[in-house]
């Protein structure tokens, strides 16, 4: 599986916490070896058609999409009261 991170990924990443961006890392590992992991608690984002999302913990969340079986695009990081606007 290939990751490719958007320019606006990484400039929301970069805001993140360092504690939070530390969490991804493990999140990230988990989603390299099987995307499908419950730990990863994968769910469809209703307003965006195509978008996933996974949870880096309960309160932060990463949004993207395969661009084909083994591409996906990580698009978007935030807290979830903000990433859902």
């Amino acid at each position: 599986m290939e990751i490719i991170r958007t320019e606006d990924f990484e400039q929301s990443f970069r805001k993140l916490p360092s504690e939070i961006q530390r969490l991804y890392a493990v999140q990230k590992d988990r989603f390299l070896s099987n995307w499908r992991d419950p730990r990863l608690h994968i769910k469809k984002v209703k307003t965006l058609p195509y978008a996933l999302s996974f949870r880096i913990t309960r309160r932060y969340r990463v949004f993207f999409y395969f661009k084909d079986a083994e591409t996906a695009v990580f698009f978007d990081v935030d807290h979830r009261k903000d990433i859902y606007r």
